[in-house]
C-alpha cells in the first residue's frame, strides 16, 4: 500500500469543516434533523472532533476546527478524522484553504499502518485531494514518510546492516540512482572508525553511496545507520535497549528525504551516504581507551563504547566533505541530551548559516514538521579534546551533550554550509497522523526549505 488521494470523479461523501464561532449559523443552514443530531450528541466543533452524520447509512461527517491556539497545540487534528470515518471516498466542505497542505499531507499520514507482522482488517476512508494542496509534493512527503516508518519500525532482527542495504540499493534502484558499497578489507582501510564500531557483530559493518540527478546544486546526505546498539562493552541497561531497533533512524530518515526529492525531481545533485553497522558485545569488539584513526586523519579516544553514532558518522562525513557539496547534511538519533533539551516533538539542528536556518524554519512551518536551532557553541570545543588524540567521543563534561556531539562532528564536515540534526525517530504515544513508533524529523522541512536554502 502506498499514500495515495481517492479518484477525484468518483462520488464521495462530505466531511464539513465548522468552527466553533461559525457553528450556530452553519446548523441553522442544515435540515433540521441534522441541526437537532448535533445538538443532540453535543458537538461543540473542538478541534478535530468528529461526529458521523447519519442518513441512509453515514450520509456524511463534520469535523471541528477548534480555536486557534487548539491548532498551535496539535498539529493534523482533521486528520483525526481518519480514525472515526467509514472506508469510502470523502471530501472536505469548508476547510480553510490555509488548512488545505496540511489537511491533505495529514490525512496521507494518517493512514500508514506498521502491518508487517500483524496484517490490518479495517478498511480506511480516502480523501479526495482538496483545493489548494499539491498533490505531488504532499504525495511524496508522505510517501517519504512511510519508508522512514517501515525502516525504524522493523526489528533489528530483520534489519541488519545486510537489510538497511537491500532497502538502500532498492530505493536507488527505483529511481535510477548510483551506488557504491564498500565493505570488508577496503572498509578497515579506509572508514576505520566505521568499521571500529562494526566488527563486534558477526552482522559485517558497511556504508553505502548514492548518486542522483546531472543538473543543480550538489547536496549530501549522511544519515546514521546503527542498526542496533547494545552500547557495545559499555553495555546498556535493558530498558536503555527497549527502542535501540530505531538508532538508525537518521540512516531512515535521509533515505525517506532521498525519495522525496527524486519523487518531485527537484533540480539538484544529490548524493546519499549511510553507514551502517551493529554496535555489539565480543570479544572483537572496540574497547574504552582505544585510540582510532580515522578516515580524515584525526585520532579519537574512545571513552565510551556507548557514543558510536559520532564515530561512524564521522568517516561519513569526512568522505562527504572530500567533494565539498554546496550543502551538507546530517542526521542522526545521536544524544538523549537533545531529547532532555526538547523532548521527542522537536528535531534540534545546527547550523552556522543563519540563511541555512531562516530557509529551513520556513519549510518547517509550511511542512508542519517543527524544528528548533541549537548553537555551535565554541566555547565548548576544548572539551572534546582529551589531550592523547585529537578528538574524545564522550568527554566527562556532564553537560551540553548534544552540543559537544555536534561540535565533534564538525571537525570532520569542515565545511561552511553544514547542518547537523539530532533526532529522535520516534513518537512515544499515538498522535494525528503520528502513530506510536517510528517517525520521521526534519525531512519535510528541508525538502520545503532547499529551493530557498540553495537560492532557486
Amino acid at each position: 500500500m502506498t499514500p495515495a488521494f481517492a479518484d477525484p470523479q468518483a462520488p464521495s461523501r462530505p466531511l464539513h469543516v465548522v468552527s466553533p464561532d461559525g457553528l450556530e449559523a452553519w446548523l441553522e443552514g442544515q435540515p433540521a434533523p441534522v441541526a437537532a443530531w448535533l445538538r443532540d450528541t453535543g458537538f461543540k466543533a473542538g478541534w478535530g472532533e468528529v461526529t458521523l452524520i447519519p442518513g441512509t447509512g453515514v450520509a456524511g461527517a463534520v469535523i471541528g476546527l477548534g480555536t486557534p491556539a487548539a491548532r498551535r497545540r496539535l498539529r493534523f487534528g482533521l486528520a483525526k478524522a481518519v480514525a472515526v470515518l467509514p472506508a469510502g471516498d470523502w471530501h472536505f466542505e469548508g476547510l480553510p484553504r490555509e488548512l488545505a497542505t496540511e489537511a491533505a499531507l495529514g490525512w496521507l499520514l494518517a493512514q500508514y499502518r506498521f502491518d508487517h507482522y500483524k496484517p490490518q482488517s479495517r478498511s480506511l476512508p480516502q480523501l479526495k485531494c482538496p483545493a489548494g494542496a499539491c498533490p505531488l509534493s504532499v504525495g511524496a512527503m508522505a510517501a517519504g514518510e512511510w519508508l522512514t516508518r517501515d525502516l525504524i519500525n522493523t526489528p533489528a532482527a530483520d534489519m541488519g546492516p545486510e537489510e538497511l542495504q537491500e532497502a538502500f540499493l532498492a530505493l536507488a534502484d527505483r529511481f535510477d540512482a548510483a551506488t557504491q558499497v564498500v565493505q570488508g578489507a577496503d572498509l578497515e582501510r579506509d572508514f576505520p572508525m566505521v568499521h571500529a564500531v562494526g566488527k563486534g557483530s558477526d552482522r559485517a559493518p558497511r556504508i553505502m553511496s548514492m548518486r542522483w540527478g546531472d543538473r543543480g546544486p550538489s547536496v549530501t546526505l549522511v544519515g546514521k545507520g546503527v542498526c542496533f546498539d547494545t552500547g557495545g562493552l559499555n553495555l546498556k541497561p535493558s530498558s536503555g535497549m527497549q527502542l535501540m531497533k530505531k538508532d538508525m533512524g537518521g540512516a531512515a530518515t535521509v533515505m525517506g528525504l532521498a525519495q522525496m526529492i527524486m519523487q518531485v525531481n527537484l533540480p539538484i545533485r544529490l548524493r546519499v551516504i549511510v553507514p551502517a553497522v551493529e554496535n555489539s558485545v565480543s570479544g572483537r569488539a572496540m574497547r574504552p581507551k582505544d585510540i582510532l584513526r580515522s578516515r580524515k586523519g584525526l585520532t579519537v579516544e574512545v571513552n565510551d563504547t556507548d557514543a558510536e553514532g559520532r564515530l561512524v558518522l564521522g568517516d561519513a562525513l569526512a568522505w562527504a566533505a572530500e567533494e565539498n557539496p554546496e550543502l551538507l547534511i546530517s542526521m542522526a538519533t545521536l544524544t538523549g541530551a537533545a531529547r532532555v533539551a526538547v523532548g521527542p516533538d522537536l528535531a534540534p539542528y545546527y547550523t552556522d548559516d543563519p540563511e541555512l536556518a531562516a530557509a529551513l524554519e520556513a519549510g518547517a512551518l509550511a511542512g508542519a514538521d517543527p524544528v528548533w536551532r541549537l548553537p555551535f557553541h565554541e566555547a565548548y570545543e576544548p572539551v572534546i579534546e582529551p589531550g592523547i588524540a585529537d578528538l574524545d567521543n564522550a568527554p566527562g563534561f556532564g553537560f551540553a551533550g548534544s552540543i559537544t556531539a555536534a561540535l565533534f562532528l564538525r571537525r570532520f564536515a569542515d565545511h561552511p554550509r553544514y547542518m547537523h540534526f539530532d533526532i529522535y525517530g520516534h513518537t512515544p504515544s499515538d498522535a494525528p497522523a503520528r502513530p506510536k513508533g517510528g517517525v520521521g524529523q526534519g525531512a519535510r522541512a528541508l525538502l520545503l526549505g532547499l529551493p530557498a536554502m540553495l537560492g532557486r
